[in-house]
Order: structure tokens, then sequence, then C-alpha cells
């Protein structure tokens, strides 16, 4: 029996394919009409819906039938513009890669005289941002592109001003500056959780000392030691954890700081946040067991503890 998952990615393959025919079909007998004629209003608006769906797969297969269609606009914005805008990173690789006219591409400027670098500096649409989860790693992947397409521009226009006086880094710096708020604010709620958590790992030895040698009552039981291992494990780790979201907190937030630094650090102090959080389920489940070890209720602490 096939995997639930596999079989329906397959379907959706088969349909891909049978679309993408009859894209192709239909492109063919369109193109028997009077070569003459504008033939834009035929697929026109199909274009630009399969540049602003990422389709590169469509947007070859109307170009192959149509070459003017590379030329297609869109609210006086060309289909590069659409592509670098609208974060349409398939079709921006066709243009890059298949395009034969890549030069007239990348010197294109809108109204305002941005150019394809100050586009890629405006913040992306929101259901483009919210496919990368957490404000720091939408930062690196803004700034990611960013980066990707300064490398497509010509050298000459990287500091070239638009009708503002703006060069596209400070468009850049200007459009995400409420996302790099949102990437202190954020860890500023997450230290303070770290903080609770590393106090809270000190739990009180369960059953208490003996009052003669004060040692643990239970030090000698495995149970206890469990305990004592995962508890120590999970201040140790919550304390790293700590450490590393204070380091976020008074970085200088520079651009390129996010490229690299600012993610390292979030994705290892998350997983010694993780570390934390499970030592200190261990340390809880041992003190059950161990509280309850002689009771009748030993039992039942097992599948509470699982």
């Amino acid at each position: 029996m096939a995997v639930p998952h596999i079989k329906q990615m397959q379907k959706d393959k088969v349909k891909h394919n049978e679309a993408l025919r009859l894209l192709k079909c239909i492109c063919e007998e369109v193109g028997k009409l009077d070569t003459f004629k504008d033939l834009s209003e035929y697929y026109g608006e199909s274009f630009i819906l399969a540049v602003q769906n990422d389709t590169p797969e469509a947007v070859e297969a109307i170009v192959e039938c149509f070459p003017r269609a590379i030329w297609t606009l869109k609210d006086n914005y060309r289909i590069s513009q659409l592509a670098i805008t609208n974060r349409c990173e398939k079709v921006y690789n066709f243009l890059v890669n298949q395009v034969d006219d890549k030069h007239l591409h990348r010197t294109t400027s809108d109204d305002k005289n941005n150019n394809l670098l100050h586009l890629a500096g405006k913040l992306a649409p929101i259901h483009k941002l919210n496919m990368v989860s957490g404000a720091a790693l939408q930062m690196q992947r803004e700034l990611q592109w960013f980066e990707e397409v300064k490398k497509f521009m010509i050298p000459t226009d990287v500091e070239e001003t638009n009708d503002e006086k703006e060069t596209p880094i400070m468009v850049f710096r200007k459009e995400h500056t409420k996302l790099r708020k949102r990437v202190k604010n954020s860890y500023t709620i997450t230290t303070a959780l770290i903080i609770t958590i590393a106090f809270a790992a000190a739990i009180t030895v369960p059953g208490g000392n003996n009052q003669d040698s004060g040692k643990a009552i239970y030090a000698t039981k495995p149970s206890f030691i469990i305990f004592a291992v995962s508890d120590a494990i999970s201040l140790f780790t919550s304390t790293t954890s700590l450490l590393l979201f204070l380091s976020i907190l008074t970085a200088r937030y520079r651009e390129e700081d996010f490229l690299y630094r600012l993610p390292k650090r979030l994705i290892f102090g998350l997983v010694m946040l993780f570390l934390s959080v499970t030592t200190m389920i261990i340390a809880f489940s041992a003190t059950l067991y161990l509280l309850f070890e002689d009771c009748i209720l030993r039992d039942i602490t097992i599948p509470i503890a699982c």
C-alpha cells in the first residue's frame, strides 16, 4: 500500500504535467491565429498570473510560442520587476539563466527611478514573508534575496539613487525597520521566559535531607540520580540559552549580522532551550516516581511521567 502523502504528491505531479500539456496546446492553437494581430489579449493575463504564482514552466511555455510575452506589462512593471517585488524565485532564476535579453531586464526602472535592487530592498508581501517563521529568519531571507539580486545588477547601479535620493540599501533599511524591531522585542520576551526556566530548574531536593548527616534521604536510589543529573543539565542548558538570547539582544543589528550570526545564535539557543525543557520534564518525572515509589499510586506515576 502506497504512503498517502507520496500518493498525493504523485497525483499533484500528474495534474501539473497535464495542465502544462494543455497550456502548450492552447498556445499552439492561439499561435495559429492572424500573426499580424496583437495576441497579448489572449496570453497577457495568463502570463502575469504565471509570473505572480512563480510557475516558470508556464512562463517558459508561453514565451516559446509568443516571444514578445517577455515584455508584458502589469501596472507598468515588467516581469523582472514583478518577480523581484513578489519574491518569485523560480521565475527570477528563469530570467537570469534562460532569457537572452538579460541586460535589458537588469537595467529597467519604474516611474520613480527605482531599479531592480531598489525593488528588492522593499519589504516582501506578507504571504511570502510568513513562509519563514521568526523575525530573525525572515530578516535573513530578505537579506539573502537582496544580496542575490545585487549579483544580477550592473555594479554601477548598486549605488544608484531614485527620485527620493535613496540608494537600494537605504530603501532596504527603511522598509525593514519594523521587522528589525520585532526581532528585538521577540527575544526580550523569550529571555524573560528562559530566566524563569533557569530558576525553576533548581528544584528542591525531593524527600528532604537527613538531619544527622545532611545528605539527601533518597541519595542512593536510581531515580534520585536521574533527577540530579537531569536537573543539572536543565540548569546548565537553560543558562546557556539565556546567554545566547542576551547576546542577540545586545547585537548591533547590522544587515550582515542577520545573514549568519543572529540565525546561528537563534538556532543554537532554541536547541539549548529544547534540551532544558526536556531534561526538566525528566527531572519532574523522576521526582514524581521517587515520592510515590512506596505508595499504592506507584503504578500510576509511570504513565503520568510518560
